[in-house]
């Protein structure tokens, strides 16, 4: 039904930004701002990825279910279908995507109680590392990725896809509602350069591997106005341009006024412009996470 397949395109959707909140705001803490493992901000970014990550797996595992066997959404809470479909691979994944959210809590826990001394620890931060990249490798196995046929560098740039993704959103949440917050001058001095270098990394990540991913789903430049598929992903395409020329005025920001708004200790007025095209970003980039969900649960022929 078009309901159930409406409903798990945004499960996925709201997986998809459980994985960057969490994967991306653990990295960020981790190796650009340890001292960000007490602030309240950041731990609630991490936390409000767990959650999301947590229930879209979950929601998406018994709406897919529900899809395949052209029930109604209601047909999620379905234990026989659902059993069916841990049958497959595709269910196996995601069944093991779950059990992967639950190890993230653990770690999330140990983020909440130990705050920056748990995120300067080896022990947590290999723990984070297994896990954030864990559930990057799953969520791009229960796409296109997961099909049999798929080459090895398809799978390579679902993986780099999704990992520069998940740094760049989730860092620009970090950013907005812990670092910026603030407006510390010494945090401002130190953090925003650093996630300046970062994110110019993960766009490059992001739209090197997309284009690997656009060319063996696509296979012909003309696909890209004579099929539903390609013309979601023009649309897709749309938004990351949209979100890089605002990255544009971002670092132009930094370039040009950080050092100001440093020595004026980090007034509103000076701060504001950059918190404005920071917010506008991430609100772009989550556009860009939405069309993903639906690329990957349409079929590239059509």
């Amino acid at each position: 039904m078009a309901a159930t397949g409406t409903l798990y395109v945004a499960a996925r959707a709201v997986d998809y930004l459980g994985i960057a909140l969490f994967a991306g705001g653990l990295f960020f803490v981790a190796a650009l701002w340890p001292p960000g493992g007490d602030n309240r901000g950041a731990r609630a970014v991490v936390t409000s990825g767990w959650l999301l990550g947590l229930v879209g797996t979950i929601a998406a595992l018994g709406l897919q279910a529900a899809w395949i066997a052209g029930g109604p959404p209601s047909a999620m809470f379905d234990a026989e279908l659902v059993g069916s479909l841990l049958d497959v691979q595709t269910g196996r994944i995601w069944f093991a995507k779950a059990l992967l959210w639950l190890l993230a809590g653990v770690v999330l826990a140990g983020l909440l109680n130990g705050g920056e001394r748990a995120v300067r620890s080896v022990a947590w931060r290999v723990a984070a590392g297994a896990v954030a990249l864990g559930l990057v490798r799953a969520a791009g196995l229960t796409g296109h990725a997961a099909d049999g046929d798929t080459p090895l560098t398809g799978q390579l740039a679902a993986l780099v896809h999704l990992a520069g993704v998940s740094l760049w959103v989730g860092g620009l949440a970090v950013l907005l509602f812990g670092v910026l917050s603030r407006r510390r001058p010494d945090e401002l001095a130190a953090v925003v350069p650093r996630y300046s270098r970062l994110a110019m990394t993960s766009v490059l990540l992001v739209v090197t591997a997309g284009v690997v991913l656009a060319w063996q789903s696509l296979g012909s430049a003309d696909r890209l106005t004579t099929t539903s598929y390609g013309q979601t992903l023009l649309g897709k395409l749309a938004l990351v341009a949209a979100v890089l020329l605002v990255a544009y005025s971002s670092r132009s920001w930094v370039g040009a006024r950080l050092d100001f708004a440093v020595v004026l200790r980090g007034p509103v007025a000076v701060v504001r412009p950059f918190v404005y095209s920071v917010a506008a970003e991430t609100v772009l980039v989550v556009g860009v996470l939405a069309a993903a969900s639906f690329l990957v649960t349409a079929d590239p022929g059509r």
